[in-house]
């Protein structure tokens, strides 16, 4: 059985910095992508940030430059280090891991951040 489990969301104030954490268990290798989405009050699910098994990585427009995805294979753990943080952050951040044709397959439950101004 596959489980995802995110930890380390909080309140921040603004221009603060939080990092994130994905534990992944129960799958037999470390070769798959994993990503970062978050959906706010009222909003769609956004992708944030995501990492292949090669360690290339891709951000939204509204992350870049602030945010980094980044992952240890010998932890099953993917990491989201959040610096800069704005008001417009605030949202549950929730990852998934293994993408098959372009559907991810397995999703934690989330973690909520909040920035305050």
């Amino acid at each position: 059985q596959v489980k995802v489990v995110e930890s380390g969301g909080g309140s921040v104030q603004a221009g603060g910095s939080l990092r994130l954490s994905c534990v992944v268990s129960g799958l037999t290798s470390s070769y798959y992508s994993m990503g970062w989405f978050r959906q706010a009050p009222g909003k769609g699910r956004e992708d944030v940030g995501s990492i292949d098994t090669f360690g290339s990585t891709t951000y939204a427009d509204s992350v870049k430059g602030r945010f980094t995805v980044s992952r240890d294979n010998a932890k099953n753990t993917l990491y989201l280090q959040m610096n800069s943080l704005k008001p417009e952050d605030t949202a549950m951040y929730s990852c998934a891991a293994f993408r098959s044709g372009g559907v991810w397959r397995y999703w934690g439950q989330g973690t909520q951040v909040t920035v305050s101004p």
